[in-house]
């Protein structure tokens, strides 16, 4: 009898034509879900009776209370090799093995940039009113000389850095162990506190990893320090940044507006305020969202099953 296996939140419907998935096919039966599952109730029927189900990065959660629900469940394969949205140490009770997959790796810093670009020269609200019927409604802002802050000079943050080297801003740097040594082994100058970074920058650029230490990071308090003329912009994670105090700053004038990809609830409400503040660009958790990661996501996603059959799993999380 071949084993079950779900693949959660295919959006676009492309997973099951992004890689060869006909190398497990004599040993699994495969379905795509394309759509969210947001009802408790629905998503244990929908995997009740798999036995491996892959996941879209956070989209949908595994907690502690998913898992005991779904008993049949072995193997639980997450892209990316990080995902704070599964209890790992549930998983390992239970007898679920979780594996992750690498990536393309470029996806979010493009973004990233496409939005401080879509920020700086009001590109959104050009492109509505040329299709309104008017012409040139907004003055842009410049990015050559100004200051670029960066939170966080991982992976992703050194490759926005060195983007807006190219575009000729002035780079500057903070984390709580970011070194010297790293910043100038990047190019970039290393700001002497999260303040200095913020009172100083025209434009910054979130690149950490959630944590204890990161959430809530930017509140009222931080934005308040920012210019009146400055933007914010979050591909990372949303609780890095107060939701609330975000929105009051963006309606208040603290900040000159913010861009953000990531929300702390995902979809996001057809309520909620984000939807409607305007000098608030946003996109829908696309930053990893490309052909060549969803490739990478995927072909990996098939290696991870077919070595969890053959009794030797990798790319294991724990």
């Amino acid at each position: 009898m071949k084993l079950r296996c779900a693949i959660l939140d295919d959006y676009q419907q492309v997973a099951l034509s992004a890689t060869d998935w006909s190398r497990i096919l004599d040993k699994v039966e495969v379905k795509s879900i394309d759509r969210h599952i947001d009802q408790p109730e629905e998503l244990v029927e929908q995997l009740a009776d798999c036995d491996i189900v892959v996941i879209m990065r956070e989209r949908t959660p595994f907690r502690a209370s998913l898992l005991a629900k779904l008993p049949r469940l072995k193997l639980l394969v997450t892209t990316g090799m990080r995902n704070a949205s599964i209890d790992l140490t549930a998983a390992a009770s239970q007898g679920v093995t979780v594996c992750g997959t690498g990536g393309a790796g470029n996806a979010t810093a493009e973004l990233t940039w496409a939005l401080i670009l879509g920020l700086a020269r009001n590109i959104v609200q050009e492109h509505n009113a040329i299709r309104s019927g008017q012409w040139q409604s907004t003055i842009g802002s410049d990015l050559y000389g100004k200051t670029l802050g960066v939170l966080g000079l991982g992976k992703l943050g050194s490759k926005i850095a060195k983007f807006g080297q190219a575009f000729g801003m002035d780079v500057v740097a903070w984390s709580q162990n970011l070194t010297k040594e790293r910043a100038d082994e990047i190019g970039v100058r290393l700001a002497a506190s999260k303040e200095e970074l913020l009172e100083s920058s025209d434009f910054v650029s979130i690149h950490l990893v959630l944590s204890d230490r990161t959430r809530g990071m930017i509140g009222a308090g931080e934005l308040k320090r920012m210019r009146p003329s400055a933007y914010l912009i979050n591909t990372s994670r949303a609780p890095i940044v107060d939701q609330a105090a975000l929105a009051e700053a963006l309606q208040s004038g603290w900040i000159a507006g913010a861009a953000v990809d990531v929300f702390e609830v995902e979809p996001l409400p057809q309520d909620d305020i984000y939807r409607s503040l305007p000098n608030l660009l946003t996109t829908p958790h696309i930053g990893y969202v490309s052909r060549a990661n969803y490739e990478a996501f995927y072909k990996d996603v098939v290696e991870d099953i077919e070595a969890y059959l053959s009794g030797s799993p990798v790319r294991t999380l724990s």
